[in-house]
């Protein structure tokens, strides 16, 4: 067994009784792995006909599915081309059971790296905005990346403490927050985790994790949902938060979240509905879940226009009905961006909406970003390779390639099966490579 602080292992012994063996024998056993469809690239449906590995469904999410650890789904080109993230299991419960309908506006409060934000873009499905935001501007650079490979076009990535988006008071219809904690959920699969738990445990994380949620609560609208989450078991954490901002906020209140076999109940009175994930109890490390609702009706959001300006002759290769929003020249970088409304100067912004590319000396040079974004439909012309196509892996490790004679000079998007994965030079007979140094495959 994995060595973990005696004190810890007294806590588990109060918290689960007849249980805490089970537990302590779950820490000898391997981890789980799993994957999330990106089904804003592909539906789950069409990803199964195609997909190489061996999988298994994960009960509490339609599109999760468990992975054996030999099948090394990042080494794929389907991993490059963003058609899935990789996600512990049982993390994949938080955004899954927040309602999030089309033309909503979402905050992410503790977003990174933005397996969970990817999800809630997922149901917005390129409608409405996502505010993600990650107090760490290390972090938030991962969540950003994270987002651009996904493909998101609506999301604001934000580095700031919680409490300087008061200005937002009942402005989002969403909020998850998956909160920053002791991490006790997963000491079997990162057992690094332990050293920070012996520096700082549940008294540290647990001030705030009240602060954070009542700031976040002040930003929801009425009728407006809020899911609280944390990877750690401790009720100092978690059910003790939960109380705490009913206490504080009375026109919250706790909404049952569906059980699927091996979840437990919350273990205080007002707290029965939320979900608790043990790993003795289901396939993954651990999740406790929290589903809360604002008093009032929800209120429908319209649909937020989109203004085409300022556009270079690059465009006319992409499909009109792509490019929502606004669209932006910043010193010859262009964005677009979803029209907010919101007042983020003084903010600490990394991204607005989807950074397209920006002018060079010579032409316009698209990013990456857009690459992710765009699908095989949406530009002309594109460069459609199978996966066992050798010239797949000589793309994304930055190398020439060679491309039909049809092809037309300029621009290219290179795709796999269909999906992108970037954009090259067309020149005579070769492909001038324009893949990432960053995004190599290794």
């Amino acid at each position: 067994m994995i060595e973990v602080p005696q004190n810890y292992l007294n806590e588990m012994k109060d918290l689960l009784k007849e249980e805490y063996s089970a537990y302590l024998d779950s820490l000898d056993q391997r981890p789980y792995h799993g994957l999330r469809v990106n089904t804003s690239k592909i539906s789950v449906e069409d990803f199964l006909k195609i997909s190489p590995f061996s999988l298994r469904p994960i009960p509490w999410t339609e599109d999760g599915f468990y992975y054996e650890e030999e099948d090394r789904p990042a080494k794929h080109p389907y991993y490059f081309a963003g058609l899935y993230y990789l996600q512990e299991p049982s993390a994949m419960l938080p955004a899954e059971v927040l309602p999030v309908y089309e033309n909503d506006k979402v905050l992410d409060c503790c977003a990174a790296p933005g397996g969970k934000t990817s999800k809630l873009a997922n149901k917005l499905d390129h409608t409405g905005l996502i505010l993600a935001n990650d107090i760490s501007v290390s972090r938030a650079q991962i969540l950003l990346r994270t987002l651009e490979t996904q493909g998101v076009t609506n999301a604001f990535v934000m580095a700031e403490d919680i409490t300087k988006l008061d200005r937002f008071e009942q402005t989002f219809d969403s909020i998850l927050i998956d909160a920053p904690c002791s991490g006790e959920g997963m000491f079997r699969k990162e057992p690094d985790l332990i050293r920070s738990y012996l520096e700082k445990d549940s008294s540290c994380y647990s001030p705030i994790q009240k602060q954070i949620i009542l700031s976040a609560a002040k930003m929801l609208k009425e009728g407006g949902t809020m899911v609280y989450s944390t990877c750690t078991f401790s009720p100092q954490e978690n059910e003790e938060v939960i109380e705490y901002v009913l206490e504080n906020v009375p026109d919250l209140k706790v909404l049952p979240i569906q059980k699927y076999p091996g979840f437990a109940d919350g273990i205080t009175e007002h707290t029965k509905g939320c979900a608790r994930l043990y790993p003795h109890r289901i396939e993954g490390e651990g999740h406790f879940v929290a589903l809360l609702q604002k008093e009032g009706i929800r209120s429908e959001n319209p649909s937020l226009p989109s203004i085409h300006n300022n556009l270079d002759p690059f465009f006319d290769q992409i499909d009109p009905s792509f490019l929502k929003g606004e669209i932006l020249n910043r010193k010859e970088k262009f964005y677009s961006e979803p029209i907010s409304n919101l007042s983020l100067q003084g903010l600490r912004i990394l991204r607005s909406g989807l950074y397209l590319g920006e002018k060079g000396k010579y032409r316009f040079e698209p990013s990456q970003a857009l690459a992710y974004a765009l699908d095989k439909e949406s530009f002309d012309p594109i460069l459609d390779l199978k996966k066992d196509d050798p010239r797949v892996l000589k793309y994304l490790k930055c190398e020439t390639i060679s491309v039909p004679e049809s092809l037309k000079e300029g621009y290219i998007l290179v795709c796999v099966d269909g999906f992108p994965l970037g954009f090259g030079i067309l020149k005579g007979k070769q492909l001038k490579n324009r893949y990432p140094a960053a995004y190599r495959y290794r």
